[in-house]
């Protein structure tokens, strides 16, 4: 019996993750049913339509869904995602599915519930695109891995670039069914070619979905060996969050030259999955206080590598590209260069080697899996948390919500989905490795119940959270500028339009970034930008020890220089915020000179609520010079920010401010966390515009973009040396 569908609706079974009275987190298994904007709960499948849900939940403009990743719940995987009210953080619910396209799939469609809360889930004809049409049963739970072409028709162009670009890859060889590829070096800041292991990448097809060959690659168990021909025995050292880990990877040395030593790896594993049902598994090398170098082993540094899995238009096979820039430390001058190299395309093969067992399984490989072999990787408890340095520079912030049962059967709130009341009926007896740092609190006002439920060890992890991870620079926290200079609001970041001074901004070039075309609607065409609506005119680097909002706001800025002078021209900020023990600020100024009613979108962006300012605001980012995992990390495509990230507007007489939380996000949080380790390296070019939605909104045009040119901690700019007279 297939799955079956229901016009407009999506249901399914889902896990209700809690904590109970005393602490111990634990979860509860909910059939889950979303329609007409109302999330509703049951304890079996409803026999009826006119059966009344134990529990429910308007889902509306002020909801937010936030991808929470995997965590392991008594021995099993969960995929979770949290709801939470952005006018009432203690108003949350954290649920979880089996499988990452079950989550992606619910975590999509309320989304588009909060987006468009007038809208109907029965009137489909009023929708620009398909809605997810989904009914799993309880018979059929070994079913629940829903038809990825579905999901992927529902993104036309989410497989592809919103950047004009040039690949870096170049072809040198094909070797047992895979395509080899170098990456041409970038220059650093000198001008200079970097010195350093050569980046090579295997693509091939594998006849499998993206989500069983994800599972497998992350799979650290005995199984892998099956098609790991290097593989000896891996563990998970740290459980950072849902998208990170610290993993130990033990290798053989019969495939490496003769009389070489077995080596090690020691990795900051981070995946994602993107919207067209991609998977993206990075790793780097790092050094952890739990796992000194090894007897009888050598320690390899892995300075780049990561997988991207990216189904095919019917969702099997997948492509699968396989990269790798890593160090292997021989020690012996005439095996460095020529070993390297060869030894790296090796280790390459195992993509060969995991298609012909795809082949030989039909396609199915994790299902077949036991459940110590999926959770053998994320297996240590989160309030274990030791120190981690890396070999590039990064830091972790870690994601820590807590909220408050509610108590109302029928409530539009989320807190009335939390049935806590039967929290003793068919309970696992928890365990002490389970993270109770990250559930749903109980009876007692959210403050109250979490600090009398913190154990010793989470009080260590929560002071360890707000540590700054770094290796190679100073202490950022104790460093302070040298120099005694007066500076402004907008003015603590330098401006080089010919791109030779590190740390430094100017704009960048339109043409490089792909808009909506006037046709889109019906071609889903999509053009090269000419020009920017606003011009960029300054810039903030900054830092603090809290987040800083409403800069454009503050005296002596250049925003409040205009407004005093009774200047017409109208300002535009974006203030990305990078939250932790110190943190940064990257604020962007952009002016325009036109009256703000010539551009009706733009102004009933400016003048509109929060819900359409979330739904509409897009950024486009671009890493045109970097390190393949920090590019591969950010992306080259289009997102809506307010949908994945907290956004705080401000608006001021001549000014609105977008204060963007990148720590609201732990996908965001991973991202941003790769990439300030390799900040100094990086020349990052971002695209800013509201999205067209309607005939009338199209073409689309870029509000601005810029072009940050090495950007270095070091040189953030404290905000109390920042003149405000």
């Amino acid at each position: 019996m297939g799955l079956q569908e229901t016009e407009g609706k999506m249901e399914g079974w889902l896990y209700l993750m809690r904590l109970n009275r005393f602490g111990l987190q634990y979860s509860r298994k909910r059939y889950f049913i979303l329609e007409d904007n109302c999330l509703k709960s049951f304890k079996s499948i409803p026999t009826s339509p006119k059966e009344e849900p134990i529990r429910s939940a308007i889902i509306d403009s002020c909801i937010r869904v936030t991808d929470n990743g995997r965590e392991s719940f008594h021995r099993k995987v969960f995929f979770i995602f949290t709801l939470y009210n952005t006018s009432d953080h203690n108003d949350q619910l954290k649920l979880g599915a089996s499988s990452p396209e079950e989550a992606a799939r619910w975590i999509h469609c309320l989304k588009d519930a909060a987006l468009n809360p007038e809208r109907s889930l029965h009137a489909p004809s009023r929708r620009k695109w398909q809605p997810f049409r989904l009914s799993v049963s309880k018979r059929m739970a070994h079913k629940s891995s829903m038809d990825s072409t579905a999901a992927s028709s529902m993104h036309v162009d989410a497989m592809t670039s919103d950047v004009l670009a040039p690949s870096p890859w170049k072809i040198f060889g094909c070797q047992n069914g895979l395509r080899l590829f170098k990456e041409a070096k970038d220059k650093g800041p000198n001008g200079k070619h970097r010195d350093g292991s050569p980046a090579v990448m295997a693509v091939g097809v594998i006849e499998g979905t993206s989500e069983a060959i994800f599972r497998t690659l992350m799979c650290l168990g005995p199984s892998r060996s099956e098609w790991d021909f290097s593989f000896y025995r891996g563990c998970v050292v740290e459980h950072l969050d849902g998208h990170t880990d610290i993993v130990h990877i033990q290798l053989y040395n019969h495939w490496l030259p003769w009389g070489s030593k077995r080596r090690d790896l020691l990795l900051r594993r981070y995946w994602r999955r993107e919207d067209d049902g991609t998977y993206v598994i990075l790793y780097h090398s790092v050094i952890h206080s739990k796992c000194p170098p090894q007897n009888g082993y050598v320690r390899a540094c892995i300075k780049s590598g990561g997988h991207v899995i990216t189904p095919t238009k019917h969702g099997k096979p997948s492509i699968v590209k396989h990269m790798l820039a890593i160090d292997w430390k021989f020690w012996k001058p005439y095996l460095k260069k020529g070993a390297s190299v060869s030894i790296t395309i090796r280790v390459l093969e195992r993509i060969a080697a995991l298609r012909e067992m795809f082949r030989a399984k039909g396609g199915n490989y994790f299902s077949e899996l036991s459940p110590a072999a999926l959770t053998r990787d994320i297996e240590l408890p989160v309030s274990e948390k030791e120190e981690i340095k890396t070999e590039v520079d990064y830091k972790m912030i870690k994601d820590d919500k807590v909220t408050n049962d509610g108590k109302n059967p029928a409530s539009s709130n989320l807190m009335g989905l939390d049935d806590a009341a039967d929290e003793f009926y068919d309970v696992p007896e928890p365990s002490d490795d389970e993270h109770s740092d990250h559930a749903w609190t109980s009876n007692a006002s959210p403050e109250d119940s979490y600090h009398t439920k913190l154990t010793t060890a989470n009080i260590v992890k929560k002071l360890h959270d707000l540590a700054v991870q770094k290796k190679g620079y100073v202490d950022l926290q104790e460093m302070a500028r040298e120099e005694s200079v007066s500076l402004c609001y907008g003015a603590t970041l330098p401006k080089d339009q010919n791109f030779n001074m590190p740390c430094s901004w100017a704009a960048a070039d339109p043409s490089s970034f792909l808009i909506r075309a006037e046709s889109y609607l019906a071609d889903q065409e999509k053009v090269k930008a000419k020009s920017t609506l606003m011009q960029m005119v300054a810039a903030d680097w900054l830092r603090s020890d809290r987040r800083e909002d409403d800069l454009a706001g503050r005296p002596g800025g250049i925003v409040q220089r205009y407004a005093a002078q009774g200047r017409p021209e109208f300002f535009f900020i974006i203030n990305i915020q990078v939250p932790g023990a110190t943190t940064y600020n990257l604020a962007l100024y952009y002016m325009l000179r036109s009256p703000l009613e010539e551009t009706p979108l733009l102004e009933r962006f400016v003048n509109g609520d929060d819900s359409f300012r979330n739904s509409r605001f897009k950024l486009i980012p671009y890493i045109s010079k970097g390190s393949w995992i920090v590019k591969q990390s950010v992306g080259k495509k289009a997102c809506l920010v307010g949908q994945a990230l907290e956004v705080h507007y401000f608006r001021g007489k001549n000014y609105l401010e977008l204060g963007i939380d990148v720590g609201s996000s732990t996908v965001a949080r991973g991202v941003v966390s790769l990439v300030l380790g390799y900040l100094n390296n990086l020349v990052i070019e971002m695209a800013f515009l509201i999205q067209g939605n309607t005939p009338e909104e199209l073409p689309e045009f870029l509000l601005g973009t810029c072009r940050l040119n090495h950007l270095d901690v070091s040189k953030s700019i404290p905000t109390d040396s920042v003149s405000i007279s």
